[in-house]
């Protein structure tokens, strides 16, 4: 059965109103960089290293800040290990892994679609 965006507004009063901190959490997971990341760790735990390299053209800079956005919003959690040199690794806490399921999808369905779509002139 498929909810309608109607009905989500409804039974969520006040979703996805100006201001309303949906919005602030669909910026979060729905931006370019917030969806490779998390697709990333949909595949399970990873290092920066591993990470910056599967998600191929992130600086650095945005790496950080993408993961500092996603753990602050309860999605990634983020483990330090006592090392030299520092070992982090990464993983999608329950959250994560709840939004994941259902946004795994969608991922699939850009990756089949994208192409046909690319190059066509705009309605």
């Amino acid at each position: 059965m498929t909810v309608s965006y109607a009905e989500i507004r409804e039974a969520s009063v006040g979703a996805f109103s100006e201001g309303c901190g949906t919005r602030v959490v669909l910026d979060h997971i729905m931006s370019k960089w917030g969806v490779l990341v998390l697709a990333s760790l949909s595949d399970g735990t990873r290092r920066w290293g591993e990470l910056r390299r599967d998600v191929g053209g992130i600086s650095e800079k945005m790496l950080a800040t993408t993961l500092r956005t996603l753990s602050a919003d309860g999605l990634v959690h983020r483990e330090s290990f006592p090392a030299v040199p520092p070992h982090v690794e990464y993983s999608l806490t329950p959250l994560g892994r709840d939004l994941m399921e259902r946004m795994l999808p969608l991922v699939e369905w850009v990756a089949e679609h994208a192409d046909g779509m690319l190059g066509r002139d705009p309605v």
